[in-house]
Formats: structure tokens, C-alpha cells, sequence
């Protein structure tokens, strides 16, 4: 009897050997906060299995109205490691923190970048940080250097897993960014100029030469006047711009406006700020600058 009894036990730790060694598995995780969707990504490709990762601003969501919650806050508490993407883009992140009690070290993924500068509503006299670095993929390679030296302090342990996974990256974003070029030159120079929504492409215009001029400058916060509108539909005009797009965490209804006021063409949705959800255009960042890439060359290439 003892001898069965022994028997059974031995089966049942057996059993039970997998699930215990998953569950502590699961435990060892490094739990990292990204701000927004696209941090997130980037965090999670480095990272990999030995991270899990929540995001603050979801898929869609907008960064420049965000508003933090109560759940936000214990999200942030139980940070080992924080990622923001810096620029000014977060002005919630600070009080966030000092709510939470969070000691969790933040890393900056724009450090090193040279920030892009621009007039904002009152003009030149005072000029803004654009926080959407991300929009050049030679951007997303720092902020990827940056996660990975982030996580090696955090987790020495996994320093050889979080190298691995960025070199791996960075090599997928270098592949990346030799696809855009040879995309937008297959467009002519003539026709590169665009119309978007808000302000969120000046990098990307910057490195692959294209022009975008927003009317809502560079917050979803803005609201354009009456004058910005009709300066925007003389310029369209004036310098024959051949296409329009929305972005997906902005009102559609000013761009077709414009739109429908100048003949140009709704040249469709473009990723800004954030990706999409699961099983959409946009999922991830490679799929977001691909998407974006996609839709540019489809209205301009004429």
C-alpha cells in the first residue's frame, strides 16, 4: 500500500513537473511598459520570450490625448523596466510615474537622435520638437539600440538573448529601409508632395524626400482655422499636390473637406502615431512603414 501510494505521488509531481517549471518560467518574464503601440513592438522584438510587455496607448490609440487611468498606474508600479518615447511626446508620462511609486528605470528610445524642429501656430517665433521619430526607419535602429542597452542593465542574465534579438532586428529594419527607397524612387520627383492630416511625417519626408504639409500642425490637438483650411486648398492648388491622406488616429472629415474642394486625391490611411490592431493593415512597425510605403507609391507614383 505505502509502496503504491508512493507510486501515485511520484506520478502526480511528475504531472505536475511541466506546469511548475512553465509557471516559474513565466515568473522570470521582465516586465516592461511601453508608452505606445509602436514602442511596443520594438520592445517585444527585442525582448522576445524572455519579455513581457504591456503598452500604454493601445493600438489607434493617440498619444497626444491621452489621458492615464487609476489601471495605468498599477500597470506602471509593476514595471521592472519603462520605455518612453521621449520628445515631448509623453507630457502625462512624469505625473504617471510619481502616481504609480514606480522605480523602474526609464529608457528614452529618441536618445541620440537630433530632434526635427518645426514653426508651430504662432510661427517662427517659436518653434516645436517633433516627437515622431519613429517615421524614419535609421530613427527606429537607435531607439532599437537604445531598448536593447536598456534590457541588458535591467536583466545581465539575458544580455547574449536581447543582443541576438536586436542584431536579428536591426537587420530586418536595414532590408526595410533599402525597400522604401527603391519604393519612393520609383516615384516622380514632381509628384512627391502630400497632404496629411496632422504633422507626423516629417521625418520620413526628410529621409526619403517627399514633402508633407499637415493644416493641424504636428498635435492631433490642433484644430485648424478657417484660414489654415483655405490656405492648405490654395497651396494644394498652387503646387498641383496630387494626393491627400488620413491617418488613423485623426478626424477624417477635414481631409475630405479638402479633398473634395480641390479635386486631389483620398490617397487612403496612413499609420502615424500608432499601429493597428491584430489582423490589420499595420500590426507591427515593419508592417506599418510597409503599409504607409505601400499607399504613398500607389496615389503618387501616377
Amino acid at each position: 500500500m505505502r509502496t503504491r501510494r508512493a507510486f501515485l505521488l511520484t506520478g502526480l509531481a511528475a504531472g505536475f513537473a511541466p506546469a511548475l517549471a512553465a509557471a516559474q518560467g513565466a515568473e522570470k518574464k521582465i516586465k516592461a511598459v511601453a508608452t505606445i503601440s509602436i514602442l511596443g513592438d520594438l520592445v517585444r522584438n527585442v525582448g522576445g520570450e524572455c519579455v513581457d510587455v504591456a503598452t500604454l496607448v493601445g493600438p489607434n490609440g493617440d498619444a497626444h490625448v491621452f489621458s492615464p487611468t487609476p489601471t495605468d498606474a498599477k500597470t506602471v508600479a509593476g514595471a521592472a523596466i519603462i520605455v518612453v518615447n521621449g520628445l515631448g511626446l509623453e507630457g502625462w508620462m512624469t505625473r504617471l510615474i510619481q502616481a504609480s511609486g514606480s522605480k523602474a528605470p526609464t529608457i528614452v528610445a529618441t536618445t541620440g537622435i537630433t530632434p526635427r524642429r518645426m514653426a508651430d501656430e504662432n510661427g517662427a517665433a517659436r518653434r516645436k520638437i517633433d516627437p515622431h521619430a519613429w517615421q524614419s526607419v535609421a530613427n527606429a535602429k537607435i531607439y532599437v539600440a537604445n531598448i536593447r542597452d536598456g534590457l541588458d542593465t535591467v536583466d545581465p542574465a539575458g544580455k547574449a538573448t536581447y543582443d541576438a534579438n536586436a542584431a536579428a532586428y536591426l537587420a530586418k529594419l536595414d532590408d526595410l529601409d533599402a525597400e522604401v527607397r527603391a519604393a519612393i524612387a520609383q516615384i516622380p520627383p514632381a509628384r512627391r508632395k502630400v497632404i496629411t492630416t496632422h504633422d507626423a511625417f516629417g521625418y520620413f519626408g526628410d529621409a526619403y524626400g517627399i514633402a508633407f504639409v499637415a493644416p493641424e500642425g504636428v498635435s492631433t490637438e490642433a484644430e485648424p482655422s478657417a484660414r489654415d483650411v483655405a490656405n492648405i486648398i490654395a497651396q494644394i492648388r498652387q503646387q498641383n499636390i496630387p494626393a491627400v491622406f488620413l491617418e488613423n488616429v485623426a478626424n477624417a472629415r477635414l481631409m475630405d473637406q479638402i479633398a473634395h474642394e480641390t479635386g486631389a486625391t483620398i490617397g487612403g490611411t496612413l499609420y502615424s502615431d500608432a499601429l493597428s490592431p491584430p489582423g490589420g493593415a499595420a500590426p507591427t512597425y515593419i508592417d506599418m512603414i510597409r503599409h504607409n510605403v505601400q499607399a504613398l507609391t500607389k496615389a503618387l507614383a501616377g
